[in-house]
């Protein structure tokens, strides 16, 4: 056994620990070639490991010693894949909370597993890249062991549930929306109704409609809190996204009561498992299954889906009571152990921490302090308390400020911290008493950056980087126009200082730029011999509103004009807008052409000879291509539950197989018997939804394929068929060697015959 599964084993939930050992299995089960490609992609993806871009002379040769610390030009031939190169590992944070003792954890995997660099992305995750497929069951144990789940967190589910982050301090909130947020991703989180889908699936909360810290509309269900007659409820919006082609969510029900929330969206899961696209996965999404069978027959299926769920105690017992919302200004004070703790410092050595009691805000004069209070620093709906941003340039802050800014959290709130859907940070319940020490602190920490939620903060994907399907690096780019746009000072001005600008690598829409004020995203373009990276223009998007409505493209400009680009169209902007006249209202007003001309001259690529920088991209010296672009993993090949469930059949005699082998034989017995019972289980859902009870899934095995002799094999006839049976009649509680090696073998055939009866299921 290993040191942190043995070191772990009695602190993690039963369940939690055999899922984590599963996976285990079978990624040794992969190694051995004993688990299809496809179906390892989907069921790594699921819990949360992820293929990443290599094109900068990584090595490739699979399973290595992290010791080789990925020397450069010492490319090894072989398939670009996550299992022969290192990938990313997605940790999923619902709502965006994360604690002090999750934050140090976080800090210590990506010490010892990745690039030591923690990545808050634009779904309120946190992101570890260069990580290996063989370290990932240590990581998911000790994230566990703190209440962190990677489960879910990539594939063809309902992905990390996200919240607004000023819930339960927001001015302009109908309620705190937390504990429906949390409620929803317990009752997801695994649900049999909720793991057929041909895409992934997104769900956000937000307390009010006019802001965007939840971004509702562009979400698959989009919920903004909502009271009516005293009554707590949300405005349901459904069948949002962003992509290639973003559709705005519709207006499922104006008032849906928190009783229903977790049966409607049940309802929801179940009509897009259903009928959703499942082979062409780019049209797969719940927004082109509304749009292919439009809006009014959907809202008829799931509300006739909705009257024949049976009654789940869940639906109510995981929603809050109202008066069991305390709203209290610190959750219990931990002041820990942290390491950073530094003992000459007043702040942090007061017996009582800082003062934590309301107080109006108290700043001193130094310019610095002012300038990031400016930007970072908002009173919240609790008089004398404050949020306090945290920006993060490209979203990245390294493991030692991670625990830094545990430290400071614990002493500074109690040890709370929210992710926000901007890649930033937020501090909440600071005290106007302490804003000017925490600024001190955080700055010590390189985490005092000033100019959060301002034109200077700018949202970007990973681009090329680390992504298989970026085009042009907008990282890079995100980076360059940040540091050109903080040189003139724009984000203090009144004007232009609150646009958003958002990047994304390709078309996707990870960087979200269809709702910026300005967005780009990465395109190319052939000149001569040679490929150009180019940005794709993308002007008049809503961010307010939880992004109420989305931008236009204006056209294609080479890479390197962008900065000058996004330098005339904000000064454009400023001279020509009329009055407190919004960015979207003045795209629209001056329109496209008058856009084309101030770019006219930005747009032609000057030769190679004449200027070969624009041949290579933002922080890349190398002449620019696209070969290198792989295959996306945002969700995986679609994966039937059939095959799922044949895979989890091919684990279960595995695990007995190895019971035989310690000794345990009566382990080896049962464990073959399930083997045969999930076998039949995956066929049996192919006909009759999710059957769960053994004796049933017994009984349909028995009437849909041995009867009908559809299982029956050409050669051994009902043979295979009759070991399920009579295994399953029998009910042995003992067994001796001989015995439970015979069991695995009849398992063994059952299980090659089920996968028989799938190919002949899917070639009718």
């Amino acid at each position: 056994m290993n040191v942190w599964k043995e070191a772990l084993t009695d602190t993690l939930p039963a369940s939690v620990a055999e899922e984590i050992d599963i996976f285990e299995t079978q990624i040794e089960l992969k190694r051995q070639g004993k688990i299809d490609d496809k179906v390892f992609a989907e069921t790594r993806l699921r819990r949360g490991a992820y293929g990443q871009r290599y094109d900068n002379g990584q090595r490739q040769d699979g399973f290595r010693t992290r010791s080789l610390d990925y020397p450069s030009g010492d490319l090894l031939k072989g398939p670009n894949t996550l299992w022969d190169a290192p990938g990313m590992h997605r940790i999923k944070i619902p709502f965006g909370e994360v604690t002090a003792r999750q934050m140090e954890v976080l800090a210590d995997v990506a010490e010892e597993y990745s690039d030591s660099i923690c990545h808050v992305t634009t779904r309120q995750d946190f992101q570890l890249h260069f990580m290996h497929i063989e370290d990932t069951p240590d990581l998911m144990r000790r994230l566990a062991a703190v209440g962190i789940t990677t489960r879910e967190a990539c594939g063809n589910v309902v992905r990390n549930v996200t919240g607004c982050p000023l819930a339960g301090v927001c001015h302009d909130e109908s309620f705190d929306v937390t504990p429906y947020a949390k409620a929803l991703t317990t009752f997801l989180l695994g649900h049999p109704d909720a793991q057929d889908f041909g895409r992934k699936f997104k769900i956000s909360f937000s307390g009010c409609a006019g802001h965007a810290c939840a971004l509702a509309r562009i979400h698959d269900l989009g919920l903004i809190a909502r009271v009516r007659d005293g009554q707590r409820g949300f405005a349901f919006y459904v069948a949002g996204g962003l992509g290639a082609v973003p559709h705005e969510a519709k207006p499922y029900a104006e008032f849906l009561p928190v009783e229903e929330l977790l049966p409607t969206a049940q309802a929801i899961c179940r009509i897009f498992g259903r009928y959703g696209e499942k082979k062409n996965r780019g049209r797969a999404r719940l927004k082109f299954l509304v749009a292919k069978i439009g809006f009014e027959e959907f809202r008829e299926r799931v509300q006739a889906e909705r009257a024949l769920l049976e009654e789940d105690p869940r639906w109510t017992s995981l929603l809050p009571a109202e008066e069991d919302i305390p709203e209290l200004p610190v959750p219990g004070v931990d002041h820990g152990e942290g390491p950073f703790v530094e003992a000459h410092d007043a702040w942090l050595q007061r017996d009582d921490g800082p003062s934590r009691e309301a107080s109006p805000l108290q700043l001193n004069e130094d310019a610095a302090l002012q300038a990031w209070a400016a930007t970072n620093v908002r009173p919240q709906r609790q008089n004398g308390y404050y949020t306090v941003t945290i920006h993060l340039p490209l979203g990245d802050l390294t493991g030692v400020q991670m625990r830094k800014l545990a430290d400071i959290a614990r002493f500074i709130n109690g040890g709370y911290v929210r992710c926000t859907v901007e890649q930033n940070l937020l501090l909440r319940w600071v005290s106007g008493a302490d804003v000017a020490d925490l600024h001190h602190q955080l700055a010590k920490a390189g985490l005092a950056t000033p100019g959060a939620g301002t034109i200077v903060d700018i949202t970007s994907c990973p681009g090329t980087d680390t992504c298989k399907l970026g085009i042009a690096s907008s990282r890079g780019l995100a980076a360059e126009l940040s540091r050109r746009l903080a040189e003139k000072g724009y984000e203090t001005e009144e004007s232009i200082g609150g646009l958003r600008i958002k990047v994304s690598g390709c078309f996707n829409s990870c960087g979200q730029h269809h709702v910026a004020d300005i967005g780009f995203y990465g395109v190319s373009r052939k000149a001569g011999q040679h490929t150009v990276p180019h940005f794709q223009v993308i002007l008049g998007g809503q961010w307010s509103e939880n992004a109420g409505a989305y931008g236009l493209p204006m056209g294609a400009v080479p890479s390197k004009n962008v900065p000058e680009t996004l330098v005339r169209i904000t000064d454009y902007y400023r001279r020509e807008r009329h009055g407190d006249e919004s960015f979207q209202n003045f795209a629209r007003r001056v329109g496209k052409v008058s856009f084309k001309k101030l770019l006219a001259d930005l747009v032609p690529i000057p030769s190679y000879a004449e200027n070969p920088s624009f041949y290579s991209d933002w922080g890349d010296a190398r002449e620019y291509t696209i070969r290198d672009l792989g295959v996306g993993e945002c969700a995986g090949e679609v994966v039937s539950v059939v095959d799922f469930g044949l895979a989890e059949s091919e684990r279960v005699v595995f695990d007995a197989q190895v019971a035989l082998e310690d000794g345990r034989s009566d382990t080896a017995g049962h464990e073959a018997y399930r083997a045969m019972v999930e076998a039949a289980r995956a066929l049996v859902h192919s006909e009759n939804g999710h059957v769960q009870d053994s004796d049933k899934v017994v009984d349909e095995f028995r009437i849909r394929f041995h009867d009908t002799q559809r299982f029956h094999d050409p050669y051994a006839g009902a043979k295979f068929a009759n070991y399920l049976l009579r295994a399953h009649a029998e009910s042995k509680e003992t067994f001796n060697e001989e015995e439970a090696r015979q069991r695995i073998g009849e398992a063994q055939l059952f299980i090659e015959a089920a996968h028989a009866m799938n190919l002949r299921l899917g070639a009718g």
